[in-house]
């Protein structure tokens, strides 16, 4: 089970990435599930962590528009596992539903309230 916070009415929890030859680094990340995707980060976080570049793509974004945003392989720890995942270079860490797949979500929406993830048996 996963464990997240209610901030500000939004769901949040932290993810740890898992950089090549660094040890993990834990970023707060806001749960999206209007976002299909697994993972967006900021274009600096993804540099810093000099995460390997995968593909540049079209990104649909909610109002409809589409931008080009670049695409990198990141390695989280999810649920205790390790998986590989795709990250989109743009706005602030998001997490989508690409990784709640298969997974239970629940959410507390008041401030302080509990965010819970947990996979689905």
């Amino acid at each position: 089970m996963i464990h997240g916070t209610v901030v500000g009415l939004q769901a949040r929890m932290s993810l740890i990435i898992l950089p090549r030859e660094r040890s993990g680094v834990e970023i707060e990340c806001v749960i999206d599930t209007g976002f299909e995707g697994f993972l967006t980060l900021p274009p600096s976080v993804i540099a810093a962590l000099g995460l390997p570049y995968l593909i540049n793509i079209n990104a649909n974004l909610a109002n409809n528009s589409s931008v080009e945003t670049d695409v990198y392989l990141a390695t989280v720890v999810w649920n205790g596992v390790e998986r590989n995942i795709a990250a989109l270079a743009m706005g602030r860490p998001l997490i989508g539903t690409a990784l709640l797949e298969d997974y239970h979500l629940s959410i507390d929406f008041c401030e302080g309230g509990t965010v819970l993830v947990d996979e689905i048996l």
